[in-house]
């Protein structure tokens, strides 16, 4: 997709920074006159190709045991039913046990849940684990991203090209002031990403025990990924 370049000139620079770069040239030493702070950043919009879901049991019991033997063995259901799914990753995800009191502050039950969270770059797989889960698991949460291995090399490129970008917005900047050359005090390079809004949130979807939940089909949309490099450069006259 399009990449998007967005150059400033600024008298300030960030913090948290993710790489730094330190550079001088000629071994000349900088004399703190004459010196520009500005930023180039580079965007690109692209798929999302993974995506993440968590899915919750939650009961009920008068005493702490029955509730246990009730979460685990619905979870330990769910995760056999998961292994059938190798290219989707399953994991145990939060859990909380709580007790129930009468207006005498005397413990009257129990309530708990237990989560397991979803995994994958295989939309169709993890759609249809979802739907064998949801007949027994409610749908906690369900957004979509980019993997780490496509965000990694995205960066990779987008650092290269935000690199190109201040070193361009350096030259125009030395023409613009008359300036002979300049050189670089420092650079720093921030990635960023933009993912939209979780696609489904709170999804109360329980099917009855004697239907099965069809799977659904994936809008994944796309994020937005960025490099901005920062930095300060000396004007030599």
């Amino acid at each position: 997709m399009k990449t998007t370049l967005l150059n400033k000139a600024a008298l300030a620079t960030g913090t948290a920074f993710f790489l730094t770069a330190m550079m001088s040239g000629a071994h000349a030493e900088t004399t703190g006159y004459d010196q520009l702070t500005f930023q180039a950043e580079v965007k690109e919009e692209v798929q999302n190709d993974e995506v993440r879901a968590s899915l919750y049991k939650k009961a009920q019991a008068t005493d702490a045991k029955t509730l246990a033997t009730n979460l685990n063995t619905t979870i330990n259901n769910a995760m056999r039913i998961a292994k059938r799914y190798p290219t989707v990753t399953v994991s145990t995800g939060q859990q909380t046990t709580y007790p129930r009191y009468d207006k005498n502050d005397k413990i009257i039950g129990w309530t708990g849940q237990a989560n397991i969270d979803l995994k994958s770059t295989d939309f169709a797989a993890t759609s249809q684990l979802i739907a064998d889960l949801q007949e027994t698991l409610v749908m906690d949460n369900l957004t979509f991203g980019v993997s780490d291995t496509k965000k990694n090399a995205l960066e990779q490129k987008l650092m290269t090209e935000a690199s190109r970008a201040f070193q361009q917005q350096a030259k125009n900047l030395a023409r613009a002031w008359d300036a002979r050359n300049y050189r670089v005090v420092s650079v720093n390079l921030n990635t960023g990403s933009n993912y939209p809004r979780p696609m489904y949130g709170a999804m109360n979807m329980k099917a009855e025990a004697a239907d099965s939940v069809p799977s659904q089909s994936f809008e994944s949309g796309n994020s937005t990924i960025s490099v901005t490099a920062n930095g300060t450069i000396e004007l030599t006259k």
